[in-house]
């Protein structure tokens, strides 16, 4: 088929380049516009645009799509029969929606309709879900709303992070939306309305990523620190000083310091060893940090860490 496809992030290019060896006709990529990075502010091109430009594909990278007359009637010039649009970034008015004429199809990273919103992965993860998976659906003006198609659902590891859950759904993502528009095309597609009984996953917010070692319990800190790894970290203090925790966990059985922690402030050390680890106690529980980012420092390895750096015991994170 006909198709133009609008998407930015590495989850977006696994599926453009998923229905380009599908052998569809991609008539057109559109992405956002190149940004500035690092500390020399050279323009990056996303993930879409590099694929796009390997593949010699045509691109657009509009500033804005709503009211952008030129662009939508660009748009309507090349006649797509579908617009796919995966993690694009921006919300599409009633009269892009309106031009293809078998629709306008989106791959989410959720089992809709549960976490509408910017960051379904994310969110599923910081909230300790067992499952999540791929909805692709039919788009309409709302926020994630449009009738559903297929899904796919997956298994969440304890440990799995947010960035590895991210690359496992971009390449389920990719095989479902080339199955989607297999069944748009031969006219088998399902379509299923959602119901009211939806969740939300906002975009995160840099408050959040701070440990309140007070009112969170071990699990909810665990689920913070792989739900915000490698997106910003989930952070601490020591001493005055900005901590990063990258990967924890509860501890074995055997690990567990026999002494009891009642007397002791959430947040304290219970076990600092280069050998051992570090344990801290939490509001109902220990646990022990596997990686680990001083203030200016690069992440490492706890044990590397401790080696280097000496955490008291029975000091207390803040």
């Amino acid at each position: 088929m006909r198709i133009v496809f609008m998407g930015t992030p590495d989850f977006a290019k696994d599926s453009l380049e998923a229905i380009y060896k599908a052998g569809h006709e991609i008539i057109g990529v559109v992405t956002n516009s190149d940004k500035p990075q690092g500390r020399g502010m050279k323009l990056s091109i996303s993930p879409v645009k590099e694929f796009a430009l390997q593949k010699e594909l045509k691109i657009y990278q509009p500033e804005k799509v709503k009211n952008n007359v030129e662009f939508i009637e660009e748009l309507k010039m090349l006649n797509p029969e579908v617009i796919c649009v995966v993690a694009y970034g921006k919300i599409l008015p009633k009269s892009i929606l309106d031009i293809p004429k078998l629709g306008c199809i989106n791959v989410h990273g959720s089992l809709l309709p549960k976490y509408r919103g910017a960051a379904p992965i994310q969110w599923a993860v910081l909230n300790g879900d067992k499952k999540t998976g791929i909805t692709t659906m039919y788009m309409d003006e709302g926020m994630d709303t449009g009738d559903m198609i297929l899904k796919e659902e997956v298994e969440i590891g304890d440990n799995e992070t947010t960035g590895e859950l991210w690359d496992r759904l971009s390449k389920i993502g990719g095989n479902l939306l080339v199955e989607t528009l297999n069944r748009i095309e031969n006219g088998t597609a399902p379509r299923e309305k959602q119901g009211e009984d939806f969740s939300l996953a906002p975009m995160l917010d840099k408050s959040m990523a701070m440990i309140d070692w007070e009112n969170q319990t071990a699990e909810e800190i665990k689920n913070l620190v792989r739900g915000l790894n490698p997106i910003m970290g989930a952070y601490t203090f020591l001493n005055g000083k900005k901590v990063k925790f990258w990967k924890v966990d509860f501890p074995k059985e055997r690990e567990i310091y026999a002494q009891s922690l009642d007397m002791f402030r959430n947040g304290t050390v219970i076990v600092s060893h280069p050998k051992d680890g570090l344990f801290i106690k939490t509001k109902n529980g220990i646990i022990k940090v596997l990686e680990i980012q001083g203030e200016n420092a690069k992440r490492m390895s706890i044990q590397d860490f401790l080696r280097g750096n000496n955490i008291q015991e029975f000091s207390v994170f803040m």
